[in-house]
């Protein structure tokens, strides 16, 4: 199986062959310790079935996915030696060996030993028909240029880049003694073929293992995999290869400034990259020190050329095993391949919802996606419902393209009431939105006199629900449906006034609810804005950035002095330079309305011109007010 040198923690390049003609059994244990499997099973088939060959040569074809051949070697060494002897390890590779020849309920047994649990894939298998949110449709793309293939990421339109083990000038790796891999682009036609097939540079593909491209979305930079060779020790002349990231950028249609990440080495490898929806994250596999398993997922901020410390993913994603090929889609959502969280054998495909950067309980993406063999390089293109997976359920390393569609078995429901938060009041006529993973809404409703709402959801999805009021704070509780399982969710919508939130907001007896600031002063007959009221102003702009969703009517009025029309003009003049004032702060104008009443809307009786009114009563109508209208 090609994609065997980055799967585990370190693996030889190319040796001589004439290192293994002689076949006895210290070669066959040095060509074993050094991962040259094709050559050290040769061996091992000719010698005497000890325990010792019977593990070797089992794990010779299990790491080459060869699981029929690993298959007679187990069950041989499981009948012939007693299994207290034998490291619990072996229970584990035999019982995927077993999957992978579809043999179930033996497989269990020897999961449940090793889980101390009781194992029913079978059981699991069925579950995954109404908890899986989509419905697949695999066809296998077609590449006449080579055998075994694998790893597409899109570059561009219908651009791709994949691997492929097919320069037969290339020395043959000892692992699998197989061509090297390097990466190539290609169009993905209408009829699911990979044409116009080109190698990429000398500078990206070298003597080494190349693989698993991504890009940015403006096409300029690339990260990728690529094997570094290590001398072991001093004594031990044999050389190594780990597995680092490399970063290329695009210049005048070359790629060049070609660097390995920081976070590489030489002690362990770091591969499979892959980049959030603002690039500013970088996810990767690696059995660097502190890895839970023999492979974790990890991610490092990305600043410029600078990178952050990796963090481990945790517990909940990662196992004991393997996880590695992470991609995160459009939508924030982790899909990955293992073998540790329970599947249908080998790597199975998962998701696994990303909410304020606490990552969900993976879901298996279940059947055809997944199968008893590998399945892995998952990426996928949420809105236009389609992607590809990479596979050696045919015998080789291919890739297919999916379609996928809603699964209309995996319905469930989220419920709740809208309540006042300090009073635990009851609030009908509460505006509830609820959004899917792109913040699409998807239903709303305004509830009755009873507060309720109650919308229909979908398992293994990640959502959001809104209460919105008139003068309260919006809320928003976000939530994913695979947290334990739960089809039903309860979700109160607890909402604040503004007027309860801040002591500068306050409800009229009128029933409006405004922003009290200090009076804002206008030179006789102008509307521009001074630099004291300027200073007001700005409180208000520092309330409407801490409140997003605030909406704003700016009103502006005058007193009874000068003509109706006059005193109209000028309040309309105010408000909108006030208004302009407020979005040259920062200020969307969509937040925002400006309106001037001139004197129709006085605070006293002074609603003549020849009133019997001091300056002082004439002065309470000259103000501009603040309306909260959301």
């Amino acid at each position: 199986m090609k994609k065997n040198f980055y799967l585990h923690v370190s693996f030889l390049l190319a040796i001589s062959m004439s290192f293994a003609q002689n076949g006895n059994l210290k070669r066959a244990n040095k060509l074993f310790d050094i991962k040259a499997y094709v050559e050290a099973a040769k061996i091992y088939e000719t010698k005497k079935r000890t325990q010792e060959v019977l593990e070797n040569l089992g794990d010779c074809y299990y790491y080459n996915g060869d699981f029929a051949q690993a298959l007679n070697s187990y069950k041989e060494l499981f009948e012939k030696f007693p299994e207290s002897g034998i490291d619990r390890e072996f229970q584990f590779k035999y019982a995927q060996s077993l999957k992978g020849n579809k043999e179930y309920k033996e497989a269990d047994k020897y999961l449940s030993k090793y889980f101390q649990k009781e194992i029913n894939t079978i059981a699991f298998m069925d579950s995954l028909a109404s908890s899986t949110p989509q419905i697949f449709k695999l066809e296998e793309i077609e590449c006449d240029y080579a055998d075994s293939y694998f790893g597409l990421s899109y570059l561009e339109k219908d651009n791709v880049v994949f691997a492929s083990a097919k320069n037969k000038d290339s020395l043959l790796y000892a692992w699998n003694e197989l061509p090297y891999l390097d990466l190539y682009k290609a169009t993905l036609s209408e009829e699911n073929k990979l044409e116009n097939i080109e190698s990429l540079s000398d500078e990206i593909n070298t003597d080494n293992h190349e693989s698993n491209a991504i890009f940015t979305k403006d096409g300029k930079t690339m990260y990728f995999n690529r094997t570094k060779i290590v001398e072991r020790t001093k004594a031990d002349r044999s050389k190594i290869a780990q597995v680092s990231i490399y970063k290329a950028e695009l210049v005048d249609g070359v790629w060049a400034n070609i660097v390995e990440l920081p976070f590489s080495s030489e002690s362990y490898s770091v591969q499979h990259p892959a980049l959030d929806k603002d690039e500013k994250t970088l996810y990767f596999a690696s059995d660097m020190p502190g890895s839970l398993g023999s492979f974790d997922l990890y991610r490092v901020t990305i600043n410029g050329d600078f990178y952050g410390e990796p963090e481990n993913l945790g517990p909940k994603v990662n196992t004991i095993h393997r996880e590695q090929f992470p991609f995160i889609s459009e939508f924030n959502i982790l899909y990955f391949s293992s073998n540790g969280h329970l599947g249908y054998g080998g790597l199975d495909v998962f998701r696994s919802i990303i909410i304020n950067d606490e990552v969900s309980k993976p879901i298996n993406l279940g059947t055809p996606v997944n199968s008893n063999f590998d399945d892995f390089a998952y990426t996928v293109l949420e809105r236009e419902e389609k992607g590809n997976v990479s596979s050696n359920r045919s015998g080789v390393d291919r890739i297919y393209s999916f379609t996928r569609e809603e699964n209309e078995l995996s319905v469930y429901q989220v419920e709740g009431f809208t309540k006042d938060m300090h009073t635990g009041e009851y609030m009908g006529g509460t505006l509830v939105t609820l959004f899917d993973e792109s913040n699409q809404v998807i239903q709303d409703t305004i509830v009755g006199d009873d507060a309720y709402y109650i919308f229909k959801i979908q398992y293994n999805k990640r959502y959001k629900i809104r209460g919105t009021r008139r003068a309260y704070i919006p809320q928003d509780v976000e939530f994913s449906t695979n947290s334990q399982g739960k089809s039903q969710h309860n979700i109160e919508l607890s909402l604040e006034a503004y007027s309860d939130a801040e002591e500068n907001i306050e409800e009229s007896e009128d029933g409006e609810v405004r922003v009290r600031l200090d009076k804002i002063y206008f030179d006789f007959d102008k509307s521009d804005i001074k630099e004291k009221a300027a200073k007001t102003l700005d409180v208000l702009v520092d309330l409407m950035k801490k409140y997003p969703f605030m909406e704003i009517e700016v009103s502006a009025h005058t007193d009874a002095l000068g003509t109706d029309q006059y005193n109209l003009d000028l309040s309309k003049r105010r408000a909108a330079s006030t208004l302009e004032y407020l979005v040259s702060q920062g200020i969307d104008r969509k937040r925002l309305i400006s309106i001037g009443y001139g004197e129709m809307q006085p605070l006293n009786d002074c609603i003549e011109e020849d009133s019997d009114c001091t300056e002082a009563e004439y002065d309470i109508n000259r103000r501009c007010e603040f309306t909260i209208i959301n």
